[in-house]
């Protein structure tokens, strides 16, 4: 990884949020995520699936140190020192060059005859620090854990904007999913530190000349998942064709919102099935268009035909403290026949619960007073039905139960 970008380094905040970004190197400090991430070898295993699906290369080194992780990872080979003791060990037969040290100090070095760090180790350190200077004395014990090294840690943006220029001009929109990978995983590692999840991101394709699409993607519940972002990319750039080859792509999210904490039920799995229904949702939204996905929405008016409203997506639909309501209405409600004050319906209804009463709509003209009951017929329904207490009064069907 020879150019380390900030893009890198937020894709990195999906495993810590202390993240180093050097000239040629990025450091992560781990010891805080390897319960999370099921020990070392699974958490390396999925950086290295990250870095494969982002076709990037890398030389690992994990060390007790930052700079002895850095030294390692120049030498390649995968170095793994968990501890002082390991890290003092592996650092033993790294070759100097590793150190890219100054031509002038690295041909004095040379000219001592020594090649490796083991060498030096085996001098008497006031001894090196005469020959070759105090930096270099205090940048190996920084290595090998005997002084601090504190870093600086990467400070990521308040709202997120990376953008990628591709190696060659792509004609099929189809095509941009896999460098728009290297971009998603950025934002999902920029929300993770954050812990934060997002409603709506924009893409911009650069096509040159001033000419740009633009490709915006909004989500019907917040979402932080790189997986669930790039399914409904994909939806969206199958249906797109672009009007000149594409250049460049830049992923905007302007605006993030916390992450909603959520109790998983053990066994029922609520929240996957929820999470799995506004994935649905999105996909749909995307191959379809807004409109032919329409979800429901509380609406704050008593009366059962307006109480709720419909709305492009999956909008949050939570019902007031009520008592039960049929999700079935009739538009306009049915008239029922009365036989000696019982309302009929294949035969006389059964009243099981009620009265209601509801009064609502004096102010738009569209005045309502009744009375509901729940009703069972003579075929088992559940009916909800209401009474006119006005003239002409009279008995109506509102809705079906089931």
């Amino acid at each position: 990884m020879a150019f380390p970008t900030p893009a890198l380094a937020c894709w990195a905040g999906r495993f810590t949020p202390q993240v180093n970004l050097a000239p040629a190197a990025l450091r992560l400090e781990i010891s805080g995520s390897l319960r999370l991430f099921g020990g070392l070898p699974a958490l390396l295993q999925r950086v290295c699936e990250d870095l494969a699906a982002m076709d990037l290369r890398a030389q690992l080194a994990v060390a007790a140190t930052p700079l002895a992780a850095l030294w390692l990872a120049r030498v390649g080979g995968n170095v793994i020192a968990r501890d002082l003791a390991a890290t003092r060990a592996a650092l033993a037969a790294v070759p100097l060059t590793a150190l890219q040290l100054a031509p002038p100090l690295a041909r004095r070095i040379e000219g001592f005859g020594l090649r490796r760090i083991g060498e030096l180790l085996a001098l008497p350190r006031a001894s090196l620090g005469a020959r070759l200077g105090k930096p270099f004395v205090i940048d190996l014990a920084r290595a090998l854990g005997e002084i601090a090294d504190p870093q600086s840690c990467f400070v990521f943006p308040e709202h997120f904007e990376q953008g990628l220029e591709l190696p060659a001009p792509v004609a099929a929109a189809p095509v941009l999913l896999f460098a728009a990978h290297r971009l998603v995983a950025a934002l999902a590692g920029w929300l993770a530190a954050r812990n934060s999840a997002v409603r709506e991101i924009e893409w911009l394709i650069d096509h040159g000349h001033g000419r740009t699409t633009v490709l915006p993607l909004a989500f019907s519940a917040p979402v932080y998942r790189a997986e669930r972002i790039e399914r409904v990319l994909k939806e969206r750039l199958d249906a797109l064709s672009l009007s000149a080859p594409a250049l460049a792509l830049r992923l905007c999210a302007p605006q993030a919102e916390p992450r909603e904490a959520r109790n998983h039920a053990l066994f029922d799995g609520g929240g996957q099935r929820q999470e799995a229904l506004a994935e649905l949702m999105d996909r749909l939204v995307a191959r379809l268009g807004p409109q032919a996905v329409q979800g429901l929405a509380c609406h704050a008016d008593h009366r059962p035909e307006l109480a709720s409203r419909s709305e492009p997506g999956l909008p949050a639909f939570r019902l007031p403290a009520l008592p039960p309501r049929p999700l079935w209405l009739l538009n306009p409600p049915e008239a029922l026949r009365e036989v000696q004050g019982r309302p009929q319906r294949g035969g006389a209804l059964a009243l099981m619960a009620g009265p209601e009463r509801i009064e609502s709509g004096w102010w738009d003209g569209g005045d309502a007073r009744r009375d509901y009951f729940i009703a069972i017929d003579s075929a088992g329904r559940w009916l909800w039905i209401f009474r006119d207490p006005r003239l002409p009064g009279g008995w109506f069907l509102h809705g079906i139960f089931s």
